[in-house]
Formats: C-alpha cells, sequence, structure tokens
C-alpha cells in the first residue's frame, strides 16, 4: 500500500457486474475532480484471443481440461504485481489494453482480439482503479493484495452470477447457452482456487441475491433485476463505518451481522455512492499529507 499513490482494486469474475461499479467509480471521480488511470484486468492476460485458443487446445491435448483465465497460468500475474508495486512508489509503471471490440480497434490502433504496446501509466494521475479478475490475488509467490489500499469485491450468488454471464455472452459475444456452460465447467477448478479465496482479503464485498427462484440458472430467461434483488454489503473492518446514518438513507435496509449491512437491490449505487466518496476523500487527503 502507498499513501503517496493510493490504488483501488475492483475483483470479480466474469458476469460479476464490475463493470456497474467501475462506472459508479467514473462519476464519483468526475464529480470529486478526481484524474484516475484506469486498468482492465484483460491487459494482463498471457495470451490474445487466437493464441488462448490453441492454449486451450494444447493444454487439452495434455490432460488439462481446466486451462482457464481465472488461473495463474494464462495470465501475467509477476507483471500486474509489479505495475501495482511500481505505481504505489513512483505513481507510474507499464500498462496496455485489451481490445475487444471494433469500436474499442478504432480507438486503440489494434484488433479485436489483440493487445495495445506496453506504455507507461501518466504520472500526474491523483490514484490508480484496477477492475479485472485478480486485483486481490495471492498465488504461485505473488501477492497483488498487500499493494491496493481498497479492496473491494463483486460477489453475486453463484446463480445470479451464471445467469448474468450466460445473458451478457449470448447478447454481446453471440455464444449459446452449451458453450457457455462448458466455459464454466471448465473455469470451475481456477475459480474455486484462485477467485474465491480473493474475496477473504477484500475490504468489502457487494453481494447480490435474487429474491426470486434462480434454481436452474441456464433456463432463465431474464436477470432478476435490482427491484427483484437484496444486496448484502460486508465490511471487513467496520470501525468507522456510520451504519446508522446509512441506514438512515437507505430505507428498508438493516444489519444482518456487526460488519454487515442488507440493502434492497435497487439501491446498490447509492449505496456506493455513500460509502466510496468519503474513501475517495480519505485516500486523496492522505496522498496530499505524504508530499
Amino acid at each position: 500500500m502507498s499513501k503517496k499513490h493510493p490504488i483501488i482494486s475492483i475483483t470479480g469474475s466474469s458476469g460479476a457486474g464490475t463493470t456497474t461499479v467501475q462506472s459508479t467509480f467514473a462519476q464519483i471521480f468526475r464529480r470529486e475532480k478526481v484524474k484516475a488511470a484506469f486498468v482492465e484486468g484483460d491487459a494482463f492476460h498471457r495470451y490474445d484471443r487466437v493464441e488462448m485458443k490453441r492454449a486451450m487446445k494444447a493444454h487439452s491435448e495434455n490432460g488439462n481440461e481446466h486451462f482457464s483465465h481465472f488461473g495463474p497460468d494464462a495470465n501475467l500475474l509477476v507483471e500486474l504485481e509489479e505495475l501495482f508495486k511500481s505505481y504505489g512508489e513512483t505513481g507510474t509503471g507499464k500498462v496496455r489494453h485489451y481490445v475487444h471490440s471494433q469500436d474499442e480497434a478504432e480507438k486503440y490502433g489494434a484488433d479485436p482480439g489483440c493487445f495495445t504496446e506496453w506504455e507507461d501509466v501518466p504520472e500526474d494521475t491523483d490514484l490508480l482503479f484496477y477492475e479485472g479478475l485478480h486485483g486481490a490475488v495471492e498465488a504461485n509467490g505473488v501477492d497483488v493484495a498487500q499493494h491496493a489500499d481498497l479492496k473491494i469485491g463483486v460477489v453475486p450468488v453463484i446463480n445470479l452470477e451464471w445467469i448474468q454471464k450466460i445473458h451478457r455472452d449470448q447478447n454481446s459475444r453471440g455464444y449459446s447457452t452449451g458453450v457457455i456452460t462448458d466455459t464454466i465447467l471448465r473455469r470451475m477448478p481456477d475459480y474455486v482456487h484462485y477467485i474465491c479465496p480473493q474475496f477473504s482479503r477484500t475490504d468489502i464485498n457487494f453481494q447480490r441475491v435474487p429474491m426470486v427462484d434462480t434454481s436452474n440458472p441456464f433456463i432463465a430467461r431474464t436477470i432478476p433485476s435490482p427491484d427483484e434483488s437484496m444486496v448484502v454489503i460486508r465490511f471487513a473492518n467496520p470501525y468507522g463505518i456510520d451504519f446508522p446514518y446509512l441506514q438512515s438513507m437507505l430505507k428498508d435496509s438493516f444489519m444482518s451481522r456487526a460488519n454487515s449491512i442488507v440493502i434492497p437491490g435497487n439501491k446498490m449505487e447509492l449505496a456506493m455512492q455513500l460509502i466510496f466518496t468519503p474513501m475517495v476523500h480519505r485516500l486523496l487527503d492522505q496522498k496530499k499529507r505524504a508530499k
């Protein structure tokens, strides 16, 4: 961690909803005039889209049916930790972009499914903001979690996470339910060993829980809406969290444990604004005092 160059890390699985959290932080940064360096976890995949297919085939032929982006072998975790460490010490480091679509290809000047060249993070940013799979990972001698000042987990209950992934991949990528199901099954060992443990290292977890039947996520026609959900917000260290204030601002919320508040799903963005805005100010105040 670094008071002089703070890092905020958002961690969640594919389909968990980390992009929504990123959007909320982007609003906070615009409103509070914070200049953030945004880093996507996909940029630290080891292989581009074509290379990943080849690597999966090679691993499968060698008896490994579970090679996935969730595990360390498919990612540049050493380089990710080096970025966090370097930014914390100097306010800069090496980053690149993974190009997801044709629109991004025009923006970054690289083909979809490929990476841009490595470049330096600008030296005049206020903080670094990471969103991806491994923002609190500790594996194979790599400890990314130790370098982040604020670690946030986005963890819907597993059936809801699968429903969100299925609908996203069907609508935006054209994948069939069968193909998506195979991907979920292939990733499961890495999910258990490398994704889940991170949520014990986060400072705050947001877990959306549907209030409708999601018993069979593979036939669900729609994603449960925020109005059909509750959100459990767990603080690893509740010291300094004004729970009475949050309850007064978030109608129909209640405390489920001494470190957990449960809110209506449609209040999740408001809760994030209320919780994260003072935390961002605190990090920036520490940054000013550390100069």
